[in-house]
């Protein structure tokens, strides 16, 4: 694999850019007006303890304050520890540490560093846990313990860096880590870092006892020294510059650091821009649209917010396999390795979710992670990636140091704010009405001039011409609707004048924030009685004293003509009622009683006792049953008062 990096520095912005094997790998750039404060040591004020959110605010000499948060203090600010000293990579946990309160006060110096840009509102993040790297080696003040990279995995390397580094013999008080430049250097050339390192230390403490807060006391290389001591390595075979004075600075650089490497430097002489030359700008050009295509003929939609970072992977017109799944594992792996080379290249950090396609089996899920991982290790931001979930999601995190490269590049539109859509021409010109009725309602408004953008000032006279007439009738205004190509769309502008011809100052703001005249229902209710009673009143013929009038015709006068001529409402349904059963008495089935003797109803009969045996228990009369009861009964008494006495059979023989 062939790795050459080129850098372009131009007047105000510089570039670095990292290829492998011709494709765009890695990406830095820093302009003069926003330099880079991350790693930066200041001496700071405290200005404000919060106590809600466990931080305190900082003024460190920058524009806006910076945050400290509890987890960042070392314990040396905690009351009556001020001279301890805490392990490398064994930071106190949160739940142990003193209130914030306890430790800082407003008015209070304290030396802190810049680990995270400011973002929008928000200040830059700064921690007391200092670090000054070199090229071998880190070094941490306040710390007691030797440590190796976490990015070095093999325990063996890891125990054999620690054993170097304990015969350079470190201060105990200052804690140092190996970097992943440093594994398998020379004895002597991690010794000349270390006291390279301590003299740059000795230099910065003096600075913090001198000088008066807000104060620098250590500023970060500019970004060709930093990218190169901490990224280049010996697999990059050529370094080229398109400026003198930067070849120079970076060849004599290299000759302090890796003097094999100096000779690798090269001076680009051609007219054509470096990045145009090596068909690096083209790709850079690609950089704001959300869609990457993949090789294959997928796709990833890349949507960016404040917070976090959404991916899709589509698998477009890629189309190999009739097998669903071997297709999907196909379009994944590809997905994910230009995913992790998108995360650098743009330099997209917070909360990252992955919408990978779905995979049934598990074994190829997992698959899938091993390579998105493996991708992601060349990765200098701290990376934590999750399991994938059954849908095909993955969940991680990445380090945020610094914005976005699209936010540092490109600004938000001022059409549509960023939100990449504009109202239709019909909901402006709606719009515009709204504040053309708004503006109205004002009582010393007398003329209105609306500016429009041409699309929306055409579809509000064309198609609302009769609701603005209507509304010059009712309010007495006069209004004047006008088209400016200046004025950009979703945006509409009033000028209101008075009787005299005077211009008004009017905003819709000042306009709603009036509180409109409302009445309460008391005063409602005797306003409504106080006009029946005059209507009655002209009925009867406008006489003096008491009004007597028939409930009729009062109630008639009560309501509005509009309700005396409609038709009246029909009756309202009953409710059907439950259909039951007739239940048939024993004289229907027996024949009709004889004339002489009446039987007694079947409801009256004693029920009969068996032999032997209790009677048996009454039930319950309940109001359905006696209803039941009552109904059936007369309903059997009924027939047999209307319906004639059927002959008897004739007897036999006769």
């Amino acid at each position: 694999m062939k790795k050459n990096m080129f850098i372009n520095a131009e007047r105000g912005e510089v570039r670095i850019a990292i290829t492998s094997d011709g494709a765009l790998s890695e990406l830095y750039t820093e302009r003069a007006s926003s330099a880079s404060q991350v790693g930066n040591i200041y001496k700071g004020r405290v200005t404000n303890v919060e106590p809600s959110i466990q931080a305190a605010f900082v003024d460190f000499g920058n524009v806006k304050n910076g945050f400290l948060h509890i987890s960042d203090l070392h314990p040396k600010h905690f009351p009556g520890q001020h001279k301890h000293v805490e392990a490398v990579g064994k930071k106190r946990a949160r739940k142990t540490r003193p209130p914030i309160q306890n430790c800082l006060h407003r008015g209070d110096d304290v030396v802190v560093q810049v680990t995270k840009e400011g973002m929008g509102t928000k200040g830059a993040t700064l921690t007391t846990y200092l670090s000054i790297p070199g090229r071998y080696l880190v070094l941490m003040p306040g710390m007691q313990r030797l440590g190796v990279s976490r990015k070095i995995e093999d325990e063996a390397t890891r125990v054999r860096m620690r054993g170097v580094l304990a015969e350079l013999k470190p201060p105990p008080d200052i804690g140092f880590i190996v970097r992943t430049a440093g594994v398998d250097r020379p004895k002597q050339d991690l010794q000349r870092d270390l006291n390279y390192l301590l003299r740059l230390w000795k230099t910065v403490a003096n600075r913090a006892k001198d000088a008066r807060s807000p104060a620098d006391l250590y500023q970060e290389s500019d970004l060709i020294i930093r990218t190169i001591r901490d990224v280049y390595t010996s697999e990059i075979d050529r370094l080229i510059c398109d400026s003198e004075p930067v070849a120079c600075k970076v060849k004599e650089f290299l000759q302090l650091i890796m003097p094999r490497s100096s000779n690798r430097v090269e001076l680009y002489t051609g007219d054509m821009g470096l990045f145009h030359a090596f068909g690096i700008e083209s790709e850079l050009e690609g950089f704001n649209s959300p869609v990457v295509p993949l090789p294959a003929g997928g796709s990833l939609v890349i949507e960016q917010t404040e917070a976090l970072v959404a991916i899709d992977v589509n698998s477009g017109r890629f189309r190999d396999s009739d097998n669903a799944e071997a297709m999907a594992v196909r379009i994944n792996t590809e997905a994910v390795q230009e995913i992790a080379r998108q995360l650098r290249l743009r330099d997209l950090g917070g909360v990252i979710v992955l919408d990978l396609i779905d995979m049934g089996d598990e074994r190829n899920r997992r698959k899938v992670e091993r390579v998105f991982r493996d991708a992601v290790k060349s990765d200098r931001a701290r990376t934590k990636v999750l399991k994938m979930s059954s849908f095909g999601i993955v969940e991680m995190t990445r380090q945020r140091i610094r914005p976005s490269l699209l936010s540092s590049i490109f600004r938000p539109c001022p059409t549509c704010r960023g939100a990449g859509r504009i109202m239709s021409p019909e909901s402006q010109a709606l719009a515009g009405m709204r504040t053309l009725r708004l503006a109205a309602n004002d009582e010393n408004v007398t003329k209105i001039v609306l500016t429009l953008a041409p699309a929306v000032a055409e579809h509000l006279l064309n198609h609302r011409r009769n609701e603005i007439a209507d509304l010059e009738k009712a309010h007495g205004v006069s209004v004047l609707v006008q088209s400016d190509p200046g004025v950009p769309p979703g945006e509409v502008r009033v000028a209101c004048g008075d009787a005299r011809g005077s211009a008004i100052p009017w905003n819709a703001s000042d306009a709603v924030a009036k509180r409109p005249k409302t009445a309460s229902t008391r005063e409602i209710a005797k306003a409504d009685v106080a006009e029946f009673r005059k209507r009655l009143r002209q009925e009867a013929g406008n006489k003096e004293g008491p009004v007597v009038l028939p409930l009729k015709a009062a109630t008639e006068a009560q309501q509005p003509p509009e309700s005396q001529e409609a038709e009246p409402a029909p009756p309202k349904a009953k409710k059907r009622r439950r259909r039951r059963k007739k239940s048939k008495s024993p004289q229907a089935e027996a024949g009709p009683p004889a004339k002489d003797k009446p039987e007694a109803p079947a409801k009256d009969k004693p029920e009969a006792v068996p032999e032997g045996g209790a009677p048996p228990a009454k039930k319950k009369k309940t109001r359905r049953g006696r209803r039941r009861r009552k109904k059936s009964g007369a309903s059997s008494s009924k027939d047999a008062e209307t319906k004639p006495a059927e002959p008897a059979p004739p007897a036999e023989g006769s």
